[in-house]
C-alpha cells in the first residue's frame, strides 16, 4: 500500500489474488506458498504457484528475519532448494550490512573549525558563557 497518492482509493486487485499455505519443519525456517486463485476463490491454473522461504540469523543485535523465492515448481522443490537459498539470502544480506555500515562511516560530522554555533560561546543552556 502506498501513502503517495492519498486520492487514489485503497483497493486489493481481484485479478492478482493467491491463496496462502505455510510449511515448516519448526527448526529451520518456513516455506509459504501462494497459489493463484481467481476472485470466487477457485484455482487459477494460468499463473504459476510462488514458493518463497523466511528464516532467521542470530546477530550480535538479535534475531534478523530473512525473506527469500525459492524456484521450485512443487513444495518437494522448495524444501530441497531451501538451504542454498537461504545461504545466499544471507551472504546478500551481510554484504548489505556492511555497506550500510560503510555508508555511516564516511558520513560522520566534521565540526566547524570556527568553533562557532548557533547558540554563541557554551552550550544551549547558557553554560559556559561571561554573564554581566
Amino acid at each position: 500500500m502506498s501513502s503517495a497518492d492519498p486520492s487514489r482509493p485503497i483497493e486489493m486487485d481481484s485479478a492478482q489474488m493467491y491463496r496462502e499455505e505455510m510449511f515448516t519443519d519448526r527448526k529451520l525456517g518456513t516455506i509459504r506458498k501462494l497459489t493463484p486463485v481467481h476472485a470466487d476463490g477457485s484455482e487459477d491454473p494460468a499463473r504459476p504457484v510462488l514458493y518463497s522461504g523466511q528464516a532467521q540469523v542470530m546477530t550480535p543485535m538479535g534475531a534478523l528475519p530473512l525473506s527469500f523465492e525459492l524456484d521450485a515448481a512443487s513444495l518437494q522443490e522448495a524444501v530441497a532448494g531451501f538451504g542454498a537459498a537461504a545461504e545466499v539470502a544471507i551472504q546478500q544480506t551481510m554484504r548489505e550490512l556492511q555497506e550500510m555500515r560503510r555508508e555511516q562511516a564516511s558520513s560522520l560530522v566534521i565540526p566547524d573549525s570556527s568553533g562557532s554555533s548557533l547558540a554563541g560561546p557554551g552550550d544551549l543552556l547558557g553554560r559556559g558563557r561571561t554573564r554581566r
